[in-house]
Order: structure tokens, then C-alpha cells, then sequence
């Protein structure tokens, strides 16, 4: 069930309604696949991850992160503007601190305000107590705008970090298209790979900063801001936030568990 206020799954009410006759039949001898498969789907439906929605009509979501940044936010906005789209922005705590004018300036616009942590560390990695710490302080940071909405730094979530997310009352959002902004690559190719990766109800990930970018020229958004704009002069899909896309269909929520790097050889968000 989405919430009328801001467009987030209610997830805590969702796992104090687990049955538990669900954990009974894996541990009574269900055949090790039959129970993977229940396990999955419990998985899913308590814990899961959203990654786009189902829709028969022509919307999808721009998300950006890292941002705000007076360097590339600015005119990321004006673009948007000019194509009369609207998108969420998956900001990091001390960036909003540091820029609260560009906040003020995203929400006014129409645009969605989500929580990408405070200075993005790999929360696998972190203690529960500071994997709280970093969601708390970008809550502050961004209030009032931000939306109950989290994105784990580098896609990265465990089990035990999706449950400190559920208790702080956020959904995680993550993506079906990643168009690989974070490497230096032209404008056309950037442009080419979202023609080839959006379709309705899909939830891309862009970034208007790279927090720890793996070359220096990459930090340079002009060819990520080149290519959405070649993009949305030919698309004929409607950017809206990804609050009002899930309202469009339903939602479709993956096992999402990527502690390291390395497991994205293995990811499969179904």
C-alpha cells in the first residue's frame, strides 16, 4: 500500500504482519528449492527493494545523486525544466548542509527529495548504530523536503542494513537502468544507452555529482548533462518523480543484498 502523504511503502507495518505459518513450512521439510523459493517471496514482499513499477503508461523516473552541487545541480534543473520533467534527487547529507539554497531551489521546482546517506560510506561495512547516524543526519539536512525514501551509497545493502533502513521508516529505491554515468563517456553514448535502457515505469540512475568518482574527468557533468538533454528532445515518455511513478502501477519489489563490489557478478534483482 502506498501512503497518500508521500508515496512510500508502508514497510513496517508490512513486517509485523509476517505469518509465520510462512517460516513453519521451510522448517518443516519443504524441499530445499520449494523453500528457497518461499524464501524469496517472503523475502520480497518484507524486505524487498523497489526497482521500477508496472505500467502500461509511457512515465518513468529520473534519479540523480550525490547532489546537490552548485557546479552541475543549476543547470541540471534548467534542462528539466525545459523539458517540463520532474525527478527525484537522492542527495547526501553533507552536500545538502553545504548547499541548503539548491534544496530549497530542487523543491520548489517540483521535484522529489530523497535520502542518500550523510557522506556515503558502504553501509555493509558500518556498525548499525552509524549505519542510523548517517540516515538521521541527511533526514536533518534535507528536512523538511525529503521524502521517506532511502538509496544505500553504491547500491550496496545487506540484510541487516535493509532492516535499519525499515525501522527508521524508510523504503529503499534503487534503479532498473544504470546508464554507467560515473565513467567518462560521451554525450552521444550517455544518450544512446538511456534510449536502450528506459522504458515505462522504469526508475534510471544518473548522478548530478560523483561523491568518489573513479576518474577525475568524470566528475565533469557536462557530457551526463549533453546526453539527457539529446535524450528527452526524442523521447516520448513522461519524467515524473518516483512518488507519483508508483502510482502508476504496480510496484515491483526485488531481493536486493549486494554487500561488496564483487557481488554484482552475481546480483540478480528479481
Amino acid at each position: 500500500m502506498i501512503t497518500a502523504a508521500d508515496g512510500a511503502l508502508t514497510g513496517k507495518a508490512r513486517w509485523l504482519r509476517i505469518r509465520p505459518d510462512a517460516a513453519v513450512a521451510v522448517g518443516r521439510g519443504l524441499p530445499w528449492r520449494a523453500a528457497r523459493r518461499v524464501l524469496r517471496v517472503v523475502g520480497r514482499r518484507f524486505l524487498g527493494t523497489i526497482t521500477h513499477a508496472h505500467t502500461a503508461a509511457s512515465v518513468a523516473a529520473l534519479t540523480f545523486d550525490d547532489g546537490p552541487d552548485p557546479g552541475s545541480t543549476p543547470a541540471l534543473l534548467d534542462l528539466l525544466r525545459r523539458h517540463g520533467a520532474k525527478a527525484t534527487f537522492f542527495m547526501l547529507g553533507m552536500q545538502a548542509r553545504r548547499h541548503p539554497e539548491l534544496v530549497e531551489r530542487v523543491a520548489a521546482e517540483g521535484h522529489c527529495i530523497a535520502n542518500h546517506s550523510f557522506d556515503h560510506p558502504r553501509f555493509p561495512s558500518l556498525p548499525r548504530r552509524e549505519r542510523r547516524r548517517q540516515i538521521r543526519q541527511c533526514e536533518a539536512a534535507i528536512a523538511p523536503y525529503g521524502r521517506r525514501m532511502f538509496r544505500p551509497p553504491h547500491g550496496l545493502q545487506s540484510i541487516s542494513s535493509r532492516l535499519d533502513a525499515l525501522m527508521l521508516g524508510y523504503d529503499v529505491v534503487t534503479w532498473n537502468a544504470s546508464i554507467e554515468d560515473w565513467l567518462d563517456l560521451p554525450s552521444e553514448q550517455i544518450a544512446e544507452r538511456l534510449a536502450a535502457q528506459v522504458k515505462p515505469g522504469g526508475i534510471v540512475l544518473l548522478h548530478d555529482a560523483l561523491y568518489d568518482a573513479q576518474t577525475p574527468a568524470a566528475t565533469n557533468r557536462a557530457a551526463m548533462l549533453a546526453g539527457l538533454e539529446m535524450f528527452l528532445a526524442r523521447s516520448d515518455l513522461k519524467f515524473v518523480t518516483v512518488p507519483e511513478l508508483l502510482r502508476h502501477g504496480r510496484v515491483h519489489q526485488a531481493n536486493w543484498f549486494v554487500r561488496c563490489d564483487d557481488d554484482w557478478a552475481f546480483h540478480d534483482p528479481s
